[in-house]
């Protein structure tokens, strides 16, 4: 993790191996334009982090009228889907910059119609959340809905009526992702850390996906090691997926950073609410960096263990023991932390986050604590010795950016052993959930396909 245990030794930033460095090339620096207008009648071209607040502005304002919005990356621009056409809407559309969109579903069609698929068909493996690209609600269900349990939900879409919801069959499993590299250790399972936050009374904890809250109190930086932090509230399932961690000695000092490996950070400087077609960066350290966009928001996804309710849904892939992992912007954006999903990044899939500004809402902490590690920027042509703290090197191998040592802001101190970087040291940002998923979760009384935690292999 990244914090300093005063006066035992210096942070380590061992978040895992990259094993995608493609998505650090993306990593720019002043790549997102800024706002301009030339007028109030073009469109401005605004930064992905910055649209949920004029979307949310928007929506009300327009009221009844507003019917979603997304962000058009290739022209960095809002859209506003409308119902109806008043000129009245469509100029307080365009005075904010955005661009209007007449759809046929309004926001409480769709609203009605989620409900719906909520009574009628909540079955495991299944999910849905509103694409407003489409002006649609997305269903998809996984490889086990056959049978009986297909034709309810294919019956419980075409009930919707035309053009309300589309149904598509995964290839994959829904499940949350185990089995991985880097971790923090408990009651026999290994999850992840997600993002170093200050709890509601001032002490350092941090935030990991609630169904590693549930499945043990306490936590250690090291397998079988003494414990370093006990968990304080975990919400799965449910309304979300995340959990407030708080280390047991208060003059621990928290990064916010997530490591991308090699030595390598970015500094995270604010939570933001996700937008549909914004680019993301997930870290995990079985597949390392990878990047996407967001694809739905409110998403519901029925795991075996239980409905978990608004998530937000992406193409970025994910693999076991990716999560809990960090979703991130180029801009040193705080997004999500990985749930659950399909697939895998051969095929692809899709991929489901908790928010981040929802979990930190929910548990009354705010993010980092002002110690911040230097980087943020991201140089794809800059050497690993060059990069302490920030800068990624799409070059380096795997083993080169598994972080091997302890890293105080991103450089890698040569002196520290291997395996304390490689799971048994500190970890910030990124560490990932493990375990065996076909074994016996006899540590959290789960069976075998709850694709939760397991026992340590």
């Amino acid at each position: 993790m990244s914090h300093k245990r005063i006066p035992k030794r210096k942070a380590a930033l061992a978040a895992g191996s990259v094993a995608a460095l493609g998505a650090a090339a993306l990593l720019l620096p002043n790549a997102n334009a800024s706002q301009t207008n030339s007028d109030d009648a073009t469109p401005k071209t605004f930064k992905a982090t910055d649209v949920a607040d004029v979307a949310s502005q928007l929506a009300s304002q327009l009221g009844d009228a507003f019917a979603g919005s997304y962000y058009d990356a290739s022209k960095q621009q809002l859209i506003i889907n409308v119902v109806g056409d008043n000129s009245n809407v469509v100029n307080q559309i365009e005075k904010a910059g955005a661009v209007a969109n007449q759809v046929q579903n309004s926001t409480s069609t769709l609203q009605a119609a989620a409900k719906t698929l909520r009574t009628d068909a909540t079955v495991p493996g299944t999910a849905w959340s509103v694409d407003p690209k489409t002006n649609e609600i997305r269903v998809t269900a996984d490889s086990t809905v056959t049978g009986t349990k297909w034709d309810t939900v294919e019956s419980t879409v075409k009930s919707l009526g035309s053009g309300v919801a589309t149904l598509k069959k995964s290839a994959g499993t829904f499940k949350t992702f185990v089995d991985g590299g880097d971790a923090i250790f408990g009651g026999g399972a290994r999850c992840s850390l997600g993002f170093n936050v200050t709890a509601g009374d001032g002490s350092p904890a941090f935030l990991t996906a609630g169904h590693c809250g549930v499945a043990a109190a306490q936590w250690s930086d090291t397998q079988d090691g003494a414990p370093i932090a006990t968990v304080d509230q975990a919400t799965f399932p449910g309304d979300g997926d995340f959990a407030l961690v708080k280390y047991d000695d208060p003059n621990t000092q928290t990064n916010s950073v997530v490591n991308v490996g090699n030595g390598q950070t970015v500094t995270i400087n604010q939570a933001a609410d996700a937008a549909v077609g914004q680019q993301v960066f997930r870290m995990g350290s079985t597949t390392g960096l990878n990047d996407g966009n967001v694809t739905g928001l409110d998403a519901t996804v029925n795991y075996p263990e239980g409905t978990v309710t608004g998530l937000i849904q992406t193409d970025v892939c994910a693999e076991p023991g990716d999560s809990g992992g960090s979703l991130f912007t180029q801009d040193g954006s705080a997004i999500g932390l990985t749930s659950g999903g399909s697939g895998d990044c051969t095929v692809g899939g899709e991929t489901f986050f908790q928010p981040v500004t929802t979990a930190l809402q929910a548990v009354g902490a705010t993010l980092g604590a002002g110690d911040a590690g230097a980087g943020g920027a991201v140089d794809p042509s800059a050497s690993a010795g060059d990069q302490a703290g920030g800068a990624v090197d799409p070059s380096a191998s795997a083993s080169d950016a598994a972080g091997a040592g302890d890293q105080a802001g991103g450089a890698v101190d040569p002196s520290a052993s291997a395996s304390d970087a490689a799971g048994a040291g500190d970890q910030a940002g990124g560490a990932d959930e493990t375990g065996d998923q076909t074994g016996d979760q006899s540590a959290t009384g789960m069976d075998d396909g709850s694709g939760l935690v397991s026992s340590n292999p």
